[in-house]
């Protein structure tokens, strides 16, 4: 299918064909008819886009920081791939279009195939033949309604939340300052809700179209004379609430805002402006600031845009979902018209043309529209071919394919593979078309495709890493097993352990090989630890702290039924390691939480007890609130008169004998690159010893106990589920 992507590194607009999108539960494939260019919205991103380096990172310091941190907790060059790597990728564009249902989800509620619907989100409505969209994210098209004006659909919802957050009633004077497309419909809300209006805009074309909205009056002037002529209209009383619509970096519409509202009346931000807000006439007038997010209640919130979780009508009147729904309601009853506002209609192959024209002030352009043929769209592979760099494959090479490739994939795995001359990329399956084809292009795969199918049915591919979101690791590993792969999996293996035992049936009944993520165990600082400790005669004690920093309770991770939660998906890490230095699996687990407020399985602030067969003690200290500018991660063994640290992977020091050796390597290493050699090692029949598959089946085992000992509040046993 055709999709519009826009290079990250230049801004650079081209129209890929790339596999379909993938369907899940949540939603419904959507065939799309029409997409709406939001000339704010995404013309700002493609301004960005195609500014120099410099310029980006000046005009988003947010992310500078980040980048910064990274850097300190990471290093130079992992920071350098990771940046790099997200600069060199195609980015979706678009989020509001409309289109007919092909397919749906099981649990998608509230529409059925065929329906007509309009369809928002920046991760999903992009400019593409075909989108996934969740289930609360369409909004059905009432019958004589066009699919090119329900394509509106998400920037009205944006201009119907402005409206909303004034409180304005029947006869209440607004002024809407900037008026762009969003402008535009807010006036027509305005009208339509009994409002009187007035408008001001720099443009004077955009100004004169408001007055066949209805508007009053409108001003193309600017700053004192702006407001003069605006409070003119009222008499000199000025505005009951002033909507800003407009987009700039300057202060002058929030300046002009404070100047014509009347006293104690609201201002509202909808538009991307300065925010200096001018403390005289917002104090003297005792003026209420509010800013509207986006489409309204649901907005950011992962559990509406992306689980499909709706919020009561009886608490939450008005979501995305129903101002999308109540806009198109009102074209419908010709109460709200769009159709004045396509300025320009484009094939979606003329998709450069359309954002040359949006991004051209001589154009003139206000909606423009990408329409869509309607030829076929079954391609579930596209070939993407070997670069002519590439070169033949090497003797003993290792067809490899990836499904999913998000940041850490591309980041960490893909380069540590790429060292390997064995590496033979294949084929790359991501939810998103776009992505699997980007990463393709870039990293020599020969296709691309849109479902784990066609991966795991490639006769050339021998051998697949599992890189996608938790939830699904299990059900993916039984099927390549199934397959007859050899399977990479990123941790965790599983995160029930319902799952995990499926996944120890389908290896039993396969025979096949599989390995987990857990890459430090072959990292050289725990290499020389277990060296060390290997003609041991008595017991280690082992002790691993963990400085992991807060992620968001709203991230994905932190989402049980998709991530986890951290000890599952994050700390079996380092039960693993823990394993691997006492070198035997865990038999007793005894966890103790600093999260009373947590459940168990979203607790991210504990210390966990192992227990080993022949006395061994490992002590893990995982915590999620200490500073992140501290290192992450430290790993201290005593053990028959020996101490052993290894700081970050930066230090490694053994005292012995009241004398201390000290080694630093020139780049922190967590065995990221021996791991995937391990691999590919695994994959050419070579034994692997460093991680079996009982291994890491022993390590998630024990993890999953560490839950149970947080729910009983007493120590658990670990069975032995599988033995070689």
């Amino acid at each position: 299918m055709k999709q519009v992507s826009q290079s990250m590194k230049d801004g650079r607009i081209e129209v890929l064909d790339v596999p379909m999108p993938a369907l899940r539960p949540q939603g419904a494939l959507v065939r799309t008819a029409w997409s709406l260019i939001s000339a704010g919205t995404e013309g700002a991103k493609v301004d960005l886009g195609q500014k120099s380096l410099l310029a980006k990172a000046r005009s988003r310091p947010d992310q500078v920081k980040q980048v910064m941190d990274k850097v300190r907790s990471e290093g130079v060059l992992r920071t350098y791939r990771t940046v790099k790597a997200r600069l060199e990728e195609q980015s979706p564009i678009g989020y509001s279009s409309a289109g007919v249902v092909t397919q749906l989800g099981e649990l998608a509620a509230g529409l059925a195939v065929g329906d007509r619907v309009a369809c928002g989100g920046g991760d999903y409505a992009n400019h593409a033949e075909c989108a996934y969209v969740p289930a609360t994210l369409c909004a059905r098209v009432p019958e004589g309604v066009g699919l090119d004006e329900a394509a509106f659909a998400t920037v009205g919802a944006v201009a119907l939340q402005g409206v909303r957050q004034s409180g304005v009633t029947v006869g209440d004077r607004v002024a809407v300052i900037g008026l762009g497309l969003v402008g535009q419909i807010t006036v027509q809300l305005l009208r339509a809700a009994g409002c009187e209006v007035a408008g001001a805009d720099l443009d004077e074309g955009r100004c004169a179209a408001v007055a066949t909205f209805g508007a009053l009056t409108a001003t193309s002037a600017s700053g004192a004379v702006a407001a003069k002529e605006l409070l003119a209209a009222t008499g000199g009383v000025g505005y009951d609430a002033v909507i800003i619509a407009a987009g700039t970096k300057s202060d002058a519409p929030i300046e002009l805002a404070g100047l014509i509202a009347r006293d104690r009346g609201t201002v509202v931000v909808v538009g991307d402006v300065g925010m200096n807000v001018p403390r005289p006439p917002f104090y003297e007038k005792e003026l209420t600031l509010k800013l509207s997010r986006s489409y309204g209640p649901g907005r950011y919130d992962p559990l509406y845009e992306e689980m499909a979780v709706d919020y009561p009508i009886g608490y939450v009147r008005w979501t995305e979902q129903r101002n999308m729904a109540e806009f198109l309601r009102l074209i419908g009853e010709g109460r709200v018209d769009v159709k004045p506002l396509i300025t320009h209609r484009f094939a979606v192959d003329a998709a450069a043309q359309a954002y040359a024209a949006v991004t051209d002030p001589a154009s003139g352009s206000l909606g423009v529209l990408l329409e869509y043929p309607r030829s076929a769209l079954e391609r579930a592979r596209i070939e993407i071919g070997r670069p002519a760099a590439a070169g033949e494959p090497v003797q003993g090479a290792v067809g490899v394919g990836f499904l999913g490739a998000g940041n850490f994939a591309t980041a960490t795995l893909l380069p540590a593979l790429t060292a390997d001359a064995r590496f033979a990329p294949r084929g790359v399956y991501t939810p998103s078309g776009l992505s699997a084809r980007d990463v393709a292009a870039h990293n020599g795969f020969a296709f691309c495709a849109g479902s784990p199918d066609e991966v795991l049915s490639d006769p050339a591919t021998a051998a697949v890493v599992i890189a996608t979101r938790h939830a699904s690791h299990a059900a993916l590993a039984v099927q390549a097993l199934k397959a007859g792969k050899t399977v990479f999996v990123e941790k965790p293996l599983a995160i029930t352990e319902t799952e995990l035992d499926e996944v120890v049936a389908a290896q039993r009944a396969s025979c096949g090989l599989l390995t987990v993520g857990f890459n430090r165990r072959f990292a050289p600082h725990v290499r020389k630890m277990v060296a060390a400790l290997a003609r041991r005669s008595s017991p280690a004690n082992i002790v691993i702290r963990v400085n992991a920093g807060a992620i968001p309770a709203t991230h994905w991770t932190q989402r049980p039924e998709e991530g986890g939660g951290r000890i599952v998906g994050e700390l079996c890490h380092f039960v693993d390691l823990a394993a691997c230095l006492a070198g035997a699996p865990p038999t007793r687990v005894f966890a103790m939480s600093a999260d009373p407020h947590k459940s168990p399985l979203l607790t991210d602030n504990l210390s966990v007890v192992l227990g080993f067969a022949d006395g061994s003690v490992g002590t893990v200290i995982y915590a999620a609130d200490g500073d992140t500018a501290y290192p992450k991660e430290r790993i201290e063994v005593f053990c028959e008169g020996k101490v052993m640290v290894s700081d970050d992977f930066k230090r490694l020091s053994l005292t012995q004998g009241g004398r201390t050796h000290t080694s630093r390597p020139q780049q922190a290493d967590k065995g990221h690159k021996a791991e995937m050699k391990a691999f590919l090692d695994l994959a050419a029949g070579l034994p692997v010893a460093a991680l079996t598959f009982a291994d890491c089946v022993s390590s998630m085992a024990a993890t999953f106990k560490i839950v149970e000992s947080l729910t009983t509040g007493a120590p658990v046993a670990v069975p032995p589920i599988f033995r070689t």
